[in-house]
């Protein structure tokens, strides 16, 4: 399976104007979504404080906030952390389990997953 893209629509929550829509990779691997500093400041999202994460290229400290995340026609407000190194947005699991949305190995896309209550 390859690289998986999606069009993810981000939203600051507080003022649905600014709003931007980008391609995003999915990163299974990843738990929360990362957006790049550049696009988390062009949409004045907010901070809500800070997080140390664990990456390939060791552990860092970034800002983590909250972004409306509309993919595939579903939306829901959603953690984020702020990236100033990466140049575009990730998918992460915590996202894709708000939105009911799972990755679809033999098409290479995102589906709508079953809601599990059990």
């Amino acid at each position: 399976m390859g690289h998986v893209t999606t069009q993810v629509t981000i939203s600051n929550p507080e003022d649905p104007t600014l709003t931007s829509t980008v391609e995003g990779l999915v990163d299974t691997g990843a738990t929360f979504t990362v957006i790049p500093r550049a696009l988390a400041e062009e949409l004045q999202l907010p901070i809500t404080g800070r997080r140390s994460v664990r990456t390939a290229t060791g552990d860092v400290e970034l800002d983590r906030g909250r972004a409306m995340v509309q993919i595939n026609g579903q939306s829901e407000i959603n953690p984020v952390l702020i990236s100033e190194t990466l140049d575009r947005v990730l998918v992460g699991v915590i996202t894709l389990e708000t939105l009911s949305l799972t990755v679809d190995p033999t098409r290479g896309e995102l589906k709508e997953a079953d809601t599990l209550l059990y």
